[in-house]
Formats: C-alpha cells, sequence, structure tokens
C-alpha cells in the first residue's frame, strides 16, 4: 500500500466532526488575512486608527487560534496541512509588514527616515521568523519577537515624538538577536490569573483609547483613566520580562 493510500485510510477512520472542527481552525486562522486586508485598505485610505482596529481584530485572532487548535488536535484531525506556517505567513503580515507600512505612510519617524526604518523593522524581523528557538522551554519569546504592530499602537498611545520612535526601532530591532525574555500571555504559566487579568484591562483599554481618540484629540486626553490603565498595563509586562531575564542571568538551574 503506498503512502497516500495508507493516509486516506488513516482519515477515513478520523471522525468526520473532528476533521471538520480541525479545518474550522483553519479557517479561523486564515480569516487573520482579511482583517489584514481591511487594515492595509485603511492605511491606503489615510486612517490610522481604523488600520489599528483591524490589527487589534487580527491580535485577537491569533490570541485565540493556537489555544482553538490545540483542543481539537489539528494535528492529529488535519494532518496534511501546516497551521503553524500558516499563523507564521499571516503574523508576518500583521505584525511586521502592514505596522512598518504605517512607519511610512503616517510619519512615524523624522522625514526621509521613513524608508530605512521601515527596511529596518521587516528585515529584523526575518530572523525571528526563523528562528527555531523562538520560544523558550517555559512558553517566553527569546529575543524581541517582532511585535511592531505593538509598537506602532504604543507610539500612538503615548504620542511619542518622531526621534523617539526611531531610537525604540533601532534598539528593538537590535534585540531581535539579544536572548531576552518576553512574555506569552496565554502561554507562560508563572503569575497566569493575573497575566490575563492585565491582558484584558490593557485590550479593553487600547480599543477605548483608539476608538475615542481622533484628530486634535489624543488618547491621553480622550479618556485619562484609560490612557493610565493602558501604561500601568504596559509596565507589567515589562515588569514580568525584565524579572524573567534577570532570573536566567542568575545562572544555571534558577527557576
Amino acid at each position: 500500500m503506498s503512502e497516500a493510500e495508507r493516509e486516506r485510510g488513516e482519515g477515513d477512520k478520523r471522525p468526520a466532526a473532528r476533521v471538520a472542527a480541525a479545518w474550522a481552525v483553519h479557517a479561523f486562522t486564515a480569516s487573520g488575512v482579511v482583517t489584514a486586508l481591511l487594515a492595509i485598505a485603511a492605511l491606503i485610505a489615510g486612517d490610522l486608527r481604523l488600520a489599528l482596529l483591524w490589527l487589534g481584530a487580527a491580535l485577537i485572532i491569533d490570541g485565540f487560534d493556537g489555544p482553538m487548535a490545540r483542543k481539537v488536535r489539528v494535528t492529529e484531525f488535519a494532518p496534511r496541512f501546516d497551521g503553524a506556517v500558516l499563523d507564521l505567513v499571516i503574523d508576518y503580515l500583521t505584525y511586521t509588514v502592514i505596522p512598518a507600512l504605517l512607519i511610512y505612510r503616517f510619519g512615524l519617524v523624522p522625514p526621509g527616515w521613513e524608508i530605512p526604518a521601515a527596511a529596518w523593522i521587516m528585515t529584523t524581523s526575518l530572523y525571528c521568523f526563523g528562528n527555531r528557538e523562538m520560544k523558550t522551554a517555559d512558553n517566553y519569546f527569546s529575543g524581541f519577537p517582532a511585535t511592531w504592530n505593538l509598537i506602532v499602537l504604543c507610539f500612538y498611545v503615548l504620542g511619542t515624538g518622531p526621534w523617539a520612535n526611531l531610537a525604540v526601532i533601532a534598539l528593538l530591532g537590535v534585540l531581535t538577536f539579544v536572548p531576552f525574555k518576553y512574555i506569552h500571555p496565554f502561554r507562560v504559566t508563572t503569575f497566569r490569573p493575573l497575566t490575563l487579568a492585565v491582558t484584558a484591562l490593557w485590550a479593553l483599554s487600547t480599543f477605548w483609547l483608539v476608538l475615542r481618540s481622533g484628530a486634535g484629540t489624543p488618547p491621553a486626553v480622550a479618556s485619562p483613566a484609560a490612557w493610565w490603565t493602558f501604561l500601568a498595563a504596559s509596565l507589567y509586562f515589562l515588569a514580568i520580562c525584565a524579572w524573567r531575564t534577570a532570573k536566567d542571568r542568575e545562572g544555571p538551574g534558577k527557576p
């Protein structure tokens, strides 16, 4: 019996409902490319707020598709389609390419630096997405995980200036290659209940700030309470990353 025939035979034994569920999760992951297209359309139209909202929708999809895939065991019930590759393709688009275009389109860096900054973002991120050791054994990211969508969002919410933005972009591009630890809010088990609660607060405050802000009404003015909540939550994530990285620096065998 050929390998193809054997795979077909094994496929016939899989419950149809489980196979359908596996493919439904793949379709859910793939829907991220639609939100990416809508973000690009908003970018072309010159609407930074709307582009950020669509990138937020893509982030929600990316946050839930992994747990869903593990729950329905997609590798077992849809083994011929690689959901991890699909996820990486969409992530590179929504985490890197579109944010780089936002940097270029909306002048978030000093004049003349738009192309170099966007190119730096897109090229350094290639290492992150090609790094086989991107995740550590305790589910942290090793090196800055190319979450440029969140960085552009921070530029918008915090209202930082072009030169400060350029310095942050330059630094984070370098940190892509440095094995500092960056938290995955859903996968890291240490302080998970607290982290999930902070993540929810961060997401809600961010959505509210982007929704309420506009021309002449920066996020800090649009909703000061949400702005401070966003800042406190962001500092929590930075503190966790710094703490876990420092624990590693203490030497092998440290928890």
